[in-house]
């Protein structure tokens, strides 16, 4: 039965994956073909044809391989002879004067293959500047819809954890952030936690800090933080009585969440609430998704550093439980999740469609670094564009005409070959040494 849930997890995860691609790709589609650009493929996958039908000038179909997707709109290049006349033939130059010139010729030149006197008009550079932008932008930000509404679904609908007033658990000792991990025990020598010697018990219910009434968790964490070395009066409820605990709250080192792993000395209590399940308003998916995007800008920033873990990962070394996972990595989570009996059908269903939403965020946001041959270096071509054109407009002086985003092709190459070693990397990490949520 664990077998099959888990197979289930992973063909369901997969299925996400799959359908959020195909929706990434035609919100690329669906404004080009608006525009009255030509759109010869719609795949999702690549290497082999699986299957294709083709419906008017567009082919659609799978590709052996379920790794991402591409829709083909044709004259994503300007010739590198255009000039200004719109009734100059399209030329694209032969000769070439180095290996860097050779090469954005030739992709110029088998892309020119495929285009027809007739296509003359419907070519994407031929395009204003900003429908060329609203192409390239919908893919990602489809992405971005999807995230949002699978979040609204789970925040809205089931609901978010909400950290209580009740404590949940009480720390023995005070373990400094840099000595912290899942199996550390107290050691002798190590301070009693002032909670430990203040008498807390799990089921406290926090009534006041320092005659700050507490309403909620968040009240409470900013009070104990700046409390540093100084006596604390709490009062707690206990089996329906106040009772008022008396202790020191101490300075020690713990990982600040709102920053990049730092460390940080706050004030230390040594208690942890009991979280409850609780629906949320929109307010809250709008504020969530806003934490959830600046922190995935921050994980995209980090994310070259991670990858040398990883790579370490792969010859023996420990791997970090936040580390980067590829699409096989995600799956195998994802039916672990599914098989996992000490969860709930609602947690299963619960994690599954919050990691397929953070997954579509990340996606997204990745789209849009400007940087070909993502998205964002089209973007960032499009609006150059723009740009240039705007101001000859203003100073009167002559079109200076379409951006060449040819010329840097040599750049997304290099950046299309650490995509490909990166995704290498991480299926290798997620084969020999992968992570693992629940032990066993």
């Amino acid at each position: 039965m664990s077998a099959l849930l888990t197979l289930i997890g992973i063909v369901l995860f997969v299925v996400g994956i799959l359908a959020s691609v195909a929706l990434h790709e035609m919100g690329h589609m669906l404004p080009a073909k608006a525009f009255g650009m030509k759109v010869t493929q719609f795949f999702v996958g690549f290497g082999r044809t699986v299957w294709s039908t083709k419906r008017g000038e567009t082919e659609y179909g799978f590709k052996l391989i379920p790794a991402g997707g591409y829709v083909r709109i044709i004259g994503m290049m300007p010739p590198s002879k255009h000039g200004q006349d719109p009734a100059e033939p399209l030329r694209v130059r032969k000769a070439n004067t180095g290996p860097i010139q050779s090469m954005v010729e030739n992709a110029r030149s088998a892309e020119y293959e495929t285009i027809a006197p007739e296509d003359d008009g419907r070519l994407f550079y031929q395009k204003v500047w900003w429908k060329k932008l609203i192409v390239m932008a919908s893919g990602p930000l489809v992405n971005v819809l999807i995230a949002f509404f699978l979040f609204a679904g789970l925040f809205m609908f089931y609901g978010a954890n909400v950290a209580q007033t009740t404590v949940s658990t009480v720390t023995d000792c005070v373990v400094p952030a840099s000595q912290a991990s899942a199996d550390r025990k107290c050691q002798p020598g190590d301070k009693v936690s002032p909670a430990k010697a203040a008498g807390f018990q799990v089921g406290d219910r926090i009534v006041s800090f320092n005659g700050t009434a507490i309403k909620s968790w968040d009240d409470l964490t900013p009070l104990i933080r700046a409390n540093t070395d100084k006596p604390a009066t709490i009062v707690v409820e206990r089996n329906g009585q106040q009772t008022t605990l008396r202790t020191s709250t101490i300075l020690n080192q713990v990982v600040d969440k709102a920053g990049s792993d730092k460390i940080v000395s706050v004030g230390f209590l040594g208690v942890s609430p009991e979280m409850k399940v609780e629906r949320q308003n929109f307010g809250f998916v709008v504020d969530k998704m806003g934490e959830l995007s600046v922190a995935t800008v921050k994980a995209l920033g980090h994310f070259p550093s991670k990858l040398v873990g990883v790579a370490k990962s792969i010859v023996g070394g420990d791997r970090d439980a936040d580390s980067p996972m590829s699409v096989v990595g995600a799956s195998r989570v994802a039916g672990e999740v599914a098989s996992n009996n000490q969860l709930t059908g609602g947690e299963r269903i619960a994690f599954l469609v919050s990691l397929l939403a953070s997954l579509n965020l990340f996606l997204a946001l990745f789209n849009f670094i400007p940087l070909l041959p993502l998205d964002g270096g089209h973007m960032v071509g499009a609006i150059w564009e723009g740009i240039r054109r705007g101001f000859a407009k203003l100073f009167h002086r002559p079109d200076p005409g379409y951006v060449d985003v040819a010329k840097l092709l040599p750049i997304a190459y290099v950046a299309a070959s650490f995509i490909v070693v990166m995704g290498v990397l991480l299926v290798i990490a997620d084969i020999v040494n992968p992570i693992k949520l629940f032990n066993g």
